[in-house]
């Protein structure tokens, strides 16, 4: 019989940058028309802008949703994990980043070197944020301990997307 090995774990999510989770809100993250799905692989230049990204969730509630990559610089030395890409808080139910409270602009991925894992974590809030100070550096940021601070427990979702250096475009 054939055993189902969730793809957080098979892609070291859970471990390096959130503990084992039960997903409770859908969340849907698209770079263009590309849905992002658990280990896919998606280009640099296709993930410049913030994704459109949609979640269900309690209409009432609200949320945060952290943006990280764990391999900085490289995913063999991961010297600055994690480096945080984006941070949302006070994103309604059912609805999208767009309408919270941006607390970090995004940056799209550039990987050096190999290939990175770039990882969407949302969270469920226990009421609207006070004042978030944005992180002092985006190198050496910690998911746990950011939703330590705020008192966020466990994640609700999250997906993960794969990315690595395109080559130059040569001129001709």
């Amino acid at each position: 019989m054939a055993v189902s090995v969730d793809p957080l774990v098979v892609g070291r999510v859970i471990g390096d940058v959130v503990d084992m989770f039960v997903p409770s809100v859908n969340m849907s993250v698209y770079y263009g028309a590309k849905h992002v799905t658990n280990g896919c692989d998606i280009k640099p230049s296709v993930s410049v802008n913030p994704p459109k990204l949609t979640l269900t969730g309690k209409k009432e509630s609200l949320y945060t949703l952290i943006m990280t990559d764990p391999d900085a610089p490289s995913p063999s030395e991961p010297s600055m994990r994690e480096w945080v890409h984006w941070i949302v808080v006070d994103i309604p139910g059912g609805t999208n980043p767009f309408r919270g409270k941006e607390i970090l602009p995004y940056t799209g991925p550039k990987p050096p070197v190999g290939i990175h894992r770039y990882i969407f974590v949302l969270f469920e809030q226990k009421g609207p944020m006070g004042p978030v100070e944005q992180p002092e550096s985006r190198g050496n940021f910690n998911t746990r301990n950011f939703a330590k601070d705020l008192d966020l427990g466990l994640p609700v979702a999250t997906t993960y997307f794969n990315a690595q250096k395109e080559p130059a475009s040569r001129k001709r």
